[in-house]
């Protein structure tokens, strides 16, 4: 193979850092790393729940004034409305 890694370069590699970390150095190095994306993991699905729950809770938020056009958009509309009435009639 032309530019590529076979699996006998791989465990040379592999016995070359066995030598030279000891298998004790490197079973400890895996448990940290293995704690550490757990850790992770864990705090990513927190966050997601936490956000699924804040979002359930909270009201849904309106724009600033929106309440009070509203209000102006139903009294204009019953203006209208009682006008057609009266003209209709």
């Amino acid at each position: 193979m032309i530019g590529g890694i076979s699996i006998w370069q791989l465990l040379i590699i592999l016995a070359i850092i066995i030598l030279i970390f000891g298998t004790k150095k490197l079973r400890n190095i895996g448990g940290d790393l293995g704690g550490a994306i757990k850790s992770f993991k864990k705090a990513v699905n927190e966050d997601d729940n936490n956000a699924a729950e804040k979002k359930q809770e909270e009201p849904p938020r309106s724009l600033p004034g929106a309440e009070e056009n509203a209000q102006q958009k139903d009294a204009d509309f019953d203006a209208n409305t009682n006008k057609d009435k009266s003209s209709g009639a």
